[in-house]
């Protein structure tokens, strides 16, 4: 077998073989395949796509290039949820306590945010003292102990998907759909749970601009999972906004405890509750949506679900009374008001420019090496349809310097008001 005969394949739209998936994955792994040879192919992936089999084919390839967790040993259908990212998507951090308080076992890895977009261990990392960085035998011990743990990776999953992305990220394949299917769920099917509930964005500040795009991704996501066997599904929710109130780590774990005690923004709380009742229902804890969503509300009601929250933050070293006392997680120097230039609705918000703002505040990283500031952020006092006065505040900037006209201006530019009042549809689709 040869390289250049996959590469001829693949850019004359042949369905690549098992065979040759296998010997172009195991090859760049172990260094015998060359970049450039590689990168031929991924431009022939970006622009010809892959069949179904084909991205599940590469996707276990991948998984099969390094370790994969055995979590056989706790009882119980493991359960997990996946999120393509977004500006103000904490929903990880409420969701798993109240999937946790209902006895389903939520063994979470997630990752660290980059750009405008924030990781969920970047957002724990805000409460002091918290650890992501659990051996195996720890993350699984307390899986089983209280049924949740959020960490970074552990062991050496999927090495084969961090040098392929490292590729196309220089290459310009990031975008392509088979390629982000099967990087996402190589990590996801080694991380040993049965069943996956994927939450795809799309909108302005969502990697899938466009929802036929999204609709895309999702389908190929489900795909690949159900053909190895998982349980799978995908909702496609709304990232033409930020999601929730608050952007920025520590002001994030503060509207997260604010959702876990039934006091939540209406977005944020109706996509968790979304999200969860699809995950109890896979779990086999209800035999409907509404019979699932009802037990979510009752854990959050009884305060179930908060205590679930405060076991995980204190078997992780952190340190619990922030639920009670955030500011415990620190406070920004500076609370700038953005005030309205003019009377009207809310029409448009910019998720993606916004994210950016915070970003440049020191709330998220411009590359990977960037130190976070954990109590920077934004507020939102407005979102898209409400109403607005002239001079009234539209978002409060937390920053730790005076020096942010870049930053107020940025959000001039990303914020629209019209006489008419704007409007989203936070959830678009459901995918099985």
């Amino acid at each position: 077998m040869r390289m250049i005969d996959i590469i001829d394949d693949k850019r004359n739209k042949k369905e690549l073989s098992k065979e040759e998936i296998e010997y172009f994955v195991d090859g760049y792994t172990d260094g015998t395949i060359p970049d450039y040879q590689t990168s031929a192919l991924l431009m022939s992936i970006y622009f010809n796509g892959m069949s179904d089999s084909e991205q599940t084919n590469l996707a276990m390839q991948m998984l099969d290039s390094g370790d994969k967790l055995d979590l056989s040993n706790i009882s119980g259908i493991k359960v997990d949820k996946h999120s393509t990212g977004g500006v103000g998507d904490k929903t990880s951090i409420p969701l798993a306590p109240m999937i946790a308080a209902l006895g389903i076992p939520i063994p979470m890895i997630s990752g660290r945010g980059l750009g405008h977009t924030g990781g969920t261990l970047d957002k724990l990392e805000a409460i002091p003292g918290f650890n992501v960085e659990l051996s195996e035998e720890e993350f699984k011990n307390q899986v089983k102990d209280i049924n949740l743990a959020i960490v970074g990776a552990t062991g050496n999953i999927a090495p084969a998907d961090k040098k392929i992305y490292a590729l196309r990220d220089v290459t310009d394949t990031v975008d392509s759909i088979p390629l982000i299917a099967s990087s996402i769920m190589s990590k996801k099917i080694a991380s040993g749970t049965n069943a996956l509930v994927l939450d795809v964005k799309t909108g302005s500040g969502a990697f899938m601009k466009e929802e036929s795009e999204a609709e895309k991704l999702a389908n190929a996501l489900v795909s690949i999972g159900k053909i190895v066997g998982m349980d799978c599904m995908a909702v496609i929710s709304d990232m033409n906004q930020p999601l929730g109130n608050k952007i920025g780590n520590s002001l994030e774990i503060e509207e997260s405890i604010d959702i876990l005690k039934g006091k939540g923004p209406e977005d944020i709380t109706e996509l968790v509750y979304t999200l969860g009742s699809q995950m109890v229902v896979l779990a086999g804890k209800a035999e409907n949506l509404a019979e699932a969503r009802e037990k979510l509300e009752s854990v959050v009601k009884n305060g179930k679900a908060l205590e679930s929250f405060k076991e995980m933050i204190i078997a992780q070293g952190g340190n619990p009374d922030i639920i009670d006392n955030p500011l415990l997680m620190g406070k920004a120097k500076y609370e700038v008001e953005l005030p309205s230039k003019e009377s009207g609705f809310i029409s448009k918000m910019n998720a993606n420019e916004i994210g950016i703002a915070s970003m440049l505040l020191g709330g998220g990283r411009q590359s990977k090496g960037d130190k976070l500031d954990y109590t920077v952020g934004i507020n939102l006092n407005k979102k898209i349809g409400d109403p607005v006065n002239k001079g009234e505040s539209i978002l409060t900037i937390y920053s730790n310097s005076k020096d942010i006209d870049d930053v107020m201006n940025l959000l001039y530019n990303n914020i629209e008001i019209t006489s008419e009042p704007g409007s989203v549809k936070l959830i678009h689709e459901i995918i099985k």
